[in-house]
């Protein structure tokens, strides 16, 4: 096998390369400047709201606009945390790597041989690609069951020609 040396006189192994390498992170469309928008507009209509209830005599009823405006911002700071998860996917002659890491931060590897992995895609003639896993040795690994279904079809496409790529 030919060998190539770096600058630093370390020899690079040509089966170590990495012929794909993709992050998979879900998308979040509203930015954080955004959600302070939201937030903004939001607690002033409950505002409005809950001083219009507090006047007419109802003033238990404003008491729940406070509570969801804290729900509002509860269920955005947790779809924010969801978004901190990542999937890392990484092609070499002698490895295809999976590594998922959740929303805490901790990652779990999925290590394949590359000839033994098999892609498999589940599709529907309506919403295209529905799911994505790698299989191989006895193991199955999900792979971007976050991503939305025009980037499911991207990265199909890269994923399954780097494997095939990989295995010549």
């Amino acid at each position: 096998m030919a060998e190539t040396t770096h600058l630093d006189g370390a020899p690079e192994d040509h089966a170590d390369k990495t012929l794909f390498s993709a992050l998979l992170t879900p998308h979040r469309s509203l930015s954080k400047n955004g959600f302070t928008v939201l937030m903004i507009l939001a607690g002033g209509v409950l505002l409005v709201q809950g001083f219009f209830f507090f006047v007419t005599g109802a003033w238990p009823i404003a008491t729940f606009c406070g509570l969801d405006l804290l729900a509002l911002y509860a269920a955005f700071k947790l779809n924010y945390r969801a978004a901190r998860a990542r999937e890392e996917v990484r092609i070499s002659r002698q490895e295809l790597l999976i590594r998922k890491v959740d929303p805490r931060g901790q990652a779990t590897d999925h290590r394949y041989n590359p000839f033994w992995a098999r892609f498999m895609v589940d599709r529907h003639d309506e919403i295209g690609i529905t799911a994505m896993k790698v299989t191989g040795e006895g193991r199955t690994t999900p792979v971007g069951a976050f991503l939305n279904p025009d980037d499911r079809e991207s990265f199909a496409d890269a994923f399954s020609s780097a494997l095939a790529t990989a295995r010549r």
